[in-house]
């Protein structure tokens, strides 16, 4: 495939924040890159560095400035769009975003008119930032046909797991302050980083027993060398013996001592770096009533446009439940109602013992312009040092608690905004997709820690994985009507093919992490093997 452009030696730093350096890499024709990486690595930085939107510190992008580059932005606060072109106008209607302001869309609909645009371009190199974020499955699937049958190149960030590897042809991964290139998707290359580090880890432990063997030995020498010229001082006789023996012992020190600082310089093995941990909480120890939430005849609509109509539901508190439906129907405005940021016709009773906290889906709603420490403020000592340590949990560094808000990734937004939550005591929290933005271990905590929390959850998400985690309820909003359903709580649950997919994926990926420890030669290798097989096949019968 011909070569677009060349990434030689890139670095970028933010103030006295390095982001990334060393960076290299190469962007063919008809490829799908996928960029990996923990929230504030850097993914968002690399995509504005290759439109031309930034420029490195160091280091060249060689062949940007001459391809058409188009870039669709993880969110907008606004986005004013006076024409719409014939391309864009069909792919409008097969995502079935309706005809209205941009400002009237729910976070869904906003995406896919941006996403509309983007693909209509028929640029060279398409940028695309967190594109299933806010998408409903059918949405999902139709954006993957997109992106399969797409003309140019596409380079993609994105924590979704399934979406990668049905869509991408190499990954880039950014560890560590640089990156690691793949060719081949998602679960591949994670297979290949186990077998990398369980390399460099079995290396690293062989290199420190051949350092601990020759200490071992230059100790004995050294303790030999120090008792001959001990003798050397007291034994008449045999003074020039021992001081000889002795100066031949140091010798033999020093030469080994040189020889392996030398092989160490030629072939030091670092020790794996362990996988970050990300730690927070919540909980609550207010004393409530039964009764949280009655609705009675409520009905919403916009102009011609109906959401919800004579809908009549309740909630007790200690309720965990999942708000479902497709992009537009209704989800983020049925909260707003409930919150009272939204008029609507009918009743709504919400019990005076309810302390909320609402997550929304908006990364523009905190100060940009204020720091961590001016906007987690607190008196004392042992209250700031409390807010820093839990930063830390969340992966955040000492560089953030100075840095505008506004300078932090999508995904390090969402976390501040969880931080709130976790600092205050709220025995009621309603999250508006809380996994948009995250990386999969923030995720992966939010769900434990979501199950862990005794208080009421309401929350609407699009990952029905996450929902069946944590919620046991479901409000599905479908034809103007919400719909109360009761689930089982178990973890196993799979009642979708999304899902199923996400559960056989990841029990094939702890089979690859068990194979990498093993040669052929081994009992389990052989079972290990077939299991893998097996799930290989399952997983793309379902594709």
């Amino acid at each position: 495939m011909k070569e677009l452009l060349k990434l030689q030696d890139v670095r970028y730093e933010i103030k006295d924040m390095l982001l990334f350096e060393h960076v290299t890499g190469t962007v063919k024709k008809g490829e799908v890159i996928g960029i990996i990486g923990r929230n504030g690595a850097g993914k968002s930085t690399l995509l504005q560095l290759i439109q031309g939107t930034l420029s490195p510190t160091m280091g060249v992008i060689q062949g940007a400035q001459a391809l058409k580059i188009t870039f669709v932005e993880q969110e907008l606060a606004h986005f004013d769009k006076l024409e719409v072109s014939a391309r864009e106008a069909d792919l409008l209607a097969k995502w079935q975003v309706p005809n209205v302001s941009f400002a009237a869309l729910s976070g869904g609909e906003k995406l896919k008119m941006r996403l509309a645009e983007g693909f209509s371009q028929n640029a060279q190199i398409l940028l695309l930032d967190e594109p299933t974020n806010h998408l409903d499955e059918r949405s999902t699937a139709f954006l993957i046909r997109q992106v399969q049958n797409y003309k140019g190149t596409i380079i993609v960030v994105s924590h979704d797991r399934y979406f990668l590897d049905k869509v991408a042809t190499k990954i880039w991964s950014i560890e560590e302050k640089s990156l690691i290139e793949h060719d081949g998707n998602y679960t591949s290359y994670m297979a290949d980083r186990e077998h990398r580090r369980l390399t460099q880890q079995r290396a690293y432990e062989k290199q420190q027993k051949n350092i601990e063997r020759i200490e071992a030995q230059m100790s004995e020498l050294t303790s030999w060398s120090q008792k001959g010229h001990a003798q050397s001082t007291k034994l008449e006789g045999f003074k020039e013996y021992h001081r000889v023996k002795a100066k031949r012992l140091d010798s033999q020190v020093k030469s080994k001592k040189k020889r392996l600082e030398a092989e160490l310089a030629k072939t030091r093995v670092e020790a794996v770096e362990p996988e970050a941990e990300i730690r927070f909480s919540l909980g609550t120890n207010q004393r409530v009533g039964k009764r949280l939430l009655e609705i009675k005849h409520l009905s919403l609509k916009f102009g011609e446009r109906i959401l919800f109509n004579d809908v009549n539901i309740t909630a007790q508190f200690g309720d965990k439940i999942a708000i479902t439906g497709k992009n537009g129907s209704g989800k983020t405005s049925f909260l707003k109602v409930l919150l009272g940021k939204l008029e609507a016709e009918g009743e709504v009773w919400v019990s005076p013992a309810a302390n909320i906290g609402y997550l929304t889906q908006e990364v523009f709603d905190l100060p940009l312009d204020q720091t961590p420490e001016q906007y987690f403020y607190q008196e004392t000592f042992e209250e700031r040092a409390k807010v820093r340590n839990l930063m830390k949990n969340l992966g955040f560094t000492l560089t953030h608690w100075t840095s505008p808000i506004g300078k932090m990734s999508m995904g390090e937004r969402v976390k501040c905004k969880l931080m709130a939550y976790i600092l205050e005591d709220k025995n009621v929290l309603i999250l508006d997709e809380p996994t948009n933005h995250l990386d999969l271990p923030s995720r992966e905590q939010l769900e434990h820690t979501l199950t862990q929390y005794n208080g009421t959850l309401l929350v609407v998400s699009h990952d029905r994985y996450f929902l069946e985690k944590v919620t046991n309820s479901v409000w599905e909003l479908h034809g103007q009507h919400i719909k109360k359903k009761w689930t089982e709580v178990t973890p196993n649950k799979v009642d979708d093919t999304a899902a199923l997919r996400l559960k056989l994926e990841t029990e094939r990926q702890e089979i690859l992490g068990k194979l990498s420890f093993l040669t052929v030669k081994d009992k389990d290798y052989t079972m290990l093997d077939q299991k893998f097989n097996e799930l290989t096949k399952r997983i793309n019968e379902l594709r």
